[in-house]
């Protein structure tokens, strides 16, 4: 089976580092990014399974990466996670087709099972379209 890529983006550099050391103790690969347009360059280069990603940054917020993620890459799984949200935020992340939407401070354990979920999903999507292709 091949290793999940999980893309963390957050500007706040300091918690992005330590959550990145925290999920590769726990087996989880992870690249970051510290705003909105290097997640859409890293995006576009490498294509992730599972985005990890913050609302509120610098330039393009991640509501903005969030919506050309889901138009450009369905596949890929993002899971909100701020400090910053709202109950509107919250809405319209999940109309645009986001995974979960978490809360800062997350329990690692919490978020690191939700990567998985994520990841899962976006494994049985991309079975489910290579079945459907196949059946023609």
């Amino acid at each position: 089976m091949k290793q999940m890529k999980v893309l963390l983006v957050d500007d706040e550099e300091t918690f992005v580092r330590t959550l990145s050391e925290r999920l590769n103790m726990r087996d989880l690969k992870t690249d970051t990014v510290y705003d909105g347009e290097q997640a859409l360059d890293f995006v576009d280069d490498k294509e992730p399974d599972v985005m990890v990603l913050d609302l509120k940054m610098p330039g393009i917020d991640g509501m903005e990466v969030l919506r050309r993620v889901k138009e450009r890459y369905p596949a890929i799984q993002v899971i909100i996670l701020t400090g910053h949200g709202t109950d509107l935020h919250e809405d319209e992340s999940k109309r645009l087709g986001v995974f979960d939407y978490l809360k800062k401070p997350v329990d690692i354990e919490i978020l690191v099972s939700r990567i998985k979920a994520a990841y899962q999903k976006k494994i049985q999507g991309t079975m489910s379209a290579v079945a459907f292709a196949e059946a023609g």
